[in-house]
């Protein structure tokens, strides 16, 4: 309770921050003069939620992200895993991935004009290419930190490719799966909003540049703070489905300023015997 009182501190000292310095038309350096308070904010925010356009926005920018990130969690985990896995598709895929990983995905969007039909079309691509390349090189490095020896481990018992790689692979490697998954959600937003803003029809991105064009800056900063949230909510999303596959790894907290371990639960609750002291087995006597 302590650690969500002082989290709502936090948020409300900000805010408090904001409403003074541009309230009192602060000009240091810095111009918050130029800020909409705010009081401003907030009834922008009213008026657009009574409004229809506003969910139309939030619905097609939602529909747009999860689409493009689904597709490049699918495409990046199965890259990733292939890459790590064998010298054949290392050699084939890994100078492409390369040479293609250091451009940002909002300078595809001329690609993307030029190759799909459709301008949302090109949106999801773009949100696609964003996500694709941090899952897979977080894919491509969680699988080659594997221990060999689990994998000789099920094989010694017998196991197959694909039991090594159902039981030791994807298992072992989800921890660092997620975090690329956690890295791709936040920059897919930065690439859905900016691709909305060039070329979309509708959207978050797309609404928040028209009331830039028109000089409705409370309604710029209803659509900052709708993409924050956005970003907040998916990505707090994904955390918790990985904390969920991962459950039975070790946790580590940090509670009234210690850190304590957390370890998973055991297999069994039945309790080894216990002999006592000085204690001498039958067969011995």
């Amino acid at each position: 309770m302590t650690r969500y009182l002082v989290r709502a501190a936090s948020l409300a000292a900000a805010l408090t921050a904001w409403q003074l310095l541009t309230s009192l038309n602060v000009d240091l350096w810095l111009r918050f003069s130029q800020f909409p308070t705010v009081a401003d904010v907030a009834r922008a925010f009213g008026d657009r939620l009574g409004g229809h356009d506003y969910w139309t926005d939030l619905t097609d920018s939602l529909t747009r992200i999860l689409t493009g990130f689904l597709l490049a969690a699918v495409l990046g985990v199965a890259t990733g895993v292939l890459v790590a896995r064998s010298r054949l598709a290392e050699d084939l895929l890994g100078p492409l991935v390369e040479v293609l990983r250091p451009i940002p995905a909002i300078a595809l969007v001329p690609v993307a004009i030029l190759l799909f039909p459709s301008n949302e079309q090109g949106i999801v691509f773009i949100t696609c290419a964003a996500a694709f390349f941090p899952v897979l090189v977080s894919t491509r490095h969680a699988v080659r930190a594997l221990a060999p020896v689990w994998e000789e481990a099920v094989r010694t018992m017998g196991g197959g490719r694909w039991r090594i790689l159902g039981s030791v692979v994807l298992p072992g490697a989800l921890p660092g799966i997620f975090g690329g998954l956690s890295v791709g959600i936040g920059v897919s937003w930065i690439c859905v909003i900016s691709a909305e803003m060039i070329s979309g029809q509708y959207g978050v991105g797309y609404r928040t540049w028209q009331d830039y064009t028109v000089v409705d800056y409370p309604g710029v900063f209803v659509g900052m703070v709708t993409i924050g949230v956005l970003g907040w909510v998916t990505s707090t999303a994904v955390e918790r489905v990985g904390r969920w596959l991962t459950r039975w790894l070790p946790r580590t907290e940090y509670v009234a300023g210690a850190r304590v371990r957390r370890a998973p639960a055991p297999v069994s609750s039945v309790p080894e015997p216990v002999r006592e002291e000085g204690a001498r087995d039958e067969h011995l006597v």
